[in-house]
């Protein structure tokens, strides 16, 4: 039988829709908890869906987790891994008996790693300083705990100042001051709890209810002030099996989405400082499963500075470029004790264009026929979803029939980008 696979997401991002695929690919029978109309309904991945409530996560976590029995589960953003780790830690409210509740720790366990990383990972502070101790190269880093202590940690730490919040992603809680005023000004919004009317907006309009939670309880995240580098940022991707690596790719990001946005262009990289220093975080705190990490490489030293990890599958994790990069495979082999069929590399071109993220940033985009595009074309109701996704976001979109626009903009697409993805192939 097919080892079961439950992929936990609590947005509707594209990229899970893509694991999930090459997760199913790899020869995992793959189970799904998200949103309602996430785009991962739109391939035939996922033999069964469940349905995130997002007012009720850790209930509809563990139900789903029932349903389906999974021998491994990978979450899909930050706050799907925060929902396992609180669920690893609840011991009622979850209406699980005692030998149910001891297999779903355990299930967590051998899915994430070590529990005793997991406050860690949600932890800047902490993280930072579990690297420093490893003799990982990072950014000086203060907690930030009232506004009255916001000058004199940022003049310690120097400017221009980082100012980030625990529990935020995609760059949504990061700022970046050059004067104490800015720094006062950064703190006060990103240490208070989110806007009620911002947390039923986005339950409204984009179908995501995280924020309520937190605006009605009120909670204020920790703030940490972090030193700036001046340089460009790279990330890693890893498939791990307690606390060693499996499979790694490491990138260098080309472009990005808005300053603090996510990567749309990156470039396949190998970057010894920066393998090695993922390779001690993953053994120092006994990492299973997919997570990510984010470093400045400094413009003045090629120096890589670790700044982040990212506890979950990133955006760049169906990607299979061959053997020792191929991380749903090494997954399976870890999970079996068998050897996956290793995808082939879908490219030989080292730079990639992430769909539909760099399509959407700029059409007319130059990485979208130098680099490889990565447009999953054996799920043409993935790339016709994604392509109104993104002219909603427009101002011209109307809610009219969009049908014949979608199938105009998917062939030119297809026809801009088949010379440079013939190119890329590898023979057959």
């Amino acid at each position: 039988m097919k080892p079961t696979v439950l992929v936990v997401t609590t947005t509707s991002w594209v990229p899970t829709a893509r694991l999930a695929v090459a997760l199913g690919d790899a020869g995992f029978r793959v189970e799904a908890l998200c949103p309602p109309d996430h785009p991962l309904g739109k391939t035939q991945a996922a033999s069964r869906i469940h349905h995130y409530q997002g007012l009720a996560p850790l209930r509809s976590l563990a139900r789903a987790i029932a349903a389906a029995e999974p021998d491994l589960v990978i979450p899909g953003d930050d706050l799907a891994a925060r929902h396992l780790h609180e669920l690893h830690g609840r011991r009622e409210g979850t209406s699980l008996g005692t030998s149910l509740r001891t297999s779903l720790r355990n299930l967590i366990e051998r899915s994430l790693g070590s529990a005793e990383a997991f406050p860690i990972i949600h932890a800047r502070a902490a993280f930072m300083e579990l690297a420093r101790k490893e003799g990982i190269r990072v950014p000086t880093t203060e907690i930030v705990r009232t506004v009255d202590d916001v000058k004199s940690v940022v003049e310690h730490v120097g400017f221009p100042t980082m100012l980030k919040a625990d529990g935020t992603s995609g760059g949504e809680g990061v700022r970046t001051v050059r004067t104490v005023a800015e720094a006062q000004s950064a703190f006060r919004k990103l240490h208070a709890p989110p806007l009620l009317a911002r947390a039923l907006k986005r339950a409204a309009l984009d179908q995501d209810s995280t924020l309520i939670w937190p605006s009605l309880l009120r909670e204020r995240p920790t703030v940490i002030a972090q030193s700036y580098v001046a340089g460009h940022e790279a990330t890693s991707t890893v498939a791990c099996w307690k606390g060693k690596i499996l499979a790694s790719l490491h990138f260098e990001v080309l472009r990005k989405s808005n300053a603090a946005g996510h990567a749309t262009v990156v470039r396949l990289i190998e970057n010894t400082e920066m393998s090695d220093a993922v390779e001690k975080m993953v053994r120092r705190m006994g990492l299973s499963g997919l997570c990510g990490f984010d470093f400045m490489l400094e413009a003045s030293t090629g120096n890589a500075y670790l700044i982040e990890i990212n506890p979950r599958a990133t955006q760049v994790g169906h990607i299979a470029l061959g053997a020792g990069r191929d991380l749903p495979a090494a997954l399976y082999g870890a999970i079996t004790g068998q050897t996956s069929r290793v995808m082939p590399a879908v490219t030989t071109n080292d730079t990639i264009a992430l769909f539909p993220h760099e399509w959407a940033r700029d059409p007319q985009s130059e990485f979208l026929r130098t680099g490889y595009h990565d447009v999953p074309w054996g799920t043409p109701e993935l790339v016709h979803a994604c392509i109104r996704r993104s002219w909603k976001q427009s101002k011209w979109y109307s809610r009219g029939d969009r049908s014949t626009e979608v199938a105009a903009a998917t062939a030119a697409m297809k026809a801009a980008t088949e010379n440079s993805a013939k190119a890329s192939l590898p023979a057959r």
